[in-house]
């Protein structure tokens, strides 16, 4: 009896929801990612988990810290065996944007990645530069999240 084909989860599409929560930000970069071949299966399979995650720039590099990769352990009888890595991983990025990101960093931005992407062969990190928000902006935030969702309802429940 042949394989069944693994279901595509929406195009290996690893979103960080919470950094549209907690920073005002810019504009977007696509970076390329250094992986094992452990990390890059855990990637397409979706066990990446970027919520906590941020970027920083050592020796004209970039580095995605705090970033959780579940590993799975090849031990024999135990196919469930799996491991939290959150080592620090390089990104791939021109020069001039690694200068561009550093400039926007010197003025008290941090570097949040949004998704990582898996296309094809490639995986790719989006990343963008974002302002810490305060308290009251959040609360400004679900105040306007919940007015809209209830004017959808509204509208849907005088439409029917």
């Amino acid at each position: 009896m042949a394989k069944k084909p693994r279901p595509q989860q929406n195009q290996g599409a690893v979103l960080n929801r919470r950094a549209r929560f907690d920073y005002e930000l810019g504009d977007e970069l696509e970076t390329g990612i250094v992986l094992t071949g452990a990390e890059a299966r855990a990637a397409r399979d979706n066990h990446v988990q970027l919520k906590g995650a941020f970027v920083t720039i050592r020796n004209g590099e970039l580095w995605l810290n705090n970033a959780s990769f579940s590993l799975t352990l090849n031990k024999k009888g135990d196919p469930s065996a799996r491991t939290i890595d959150t080592s620090p991983r390089k990104l791939l990025a021109h020069r001039a944007q690694i200068a561009a990101l550093e400039a926007k960093r010197q003025q008290g931005s941090t570097i949040v990645p949004l998704r990582m992407l898996t296309k094809k062969n490639h995986i790719k990190i989006v990343i963008a530069v974002g302002k810490g928000k305060k308290h009251y902006d959040k609360r400004e935030t679900l105040k306007r999240r919940d007015q809209d969702r209830e004017a959808a309802r509204a509208i849907k429940h005088h439409s029917n």
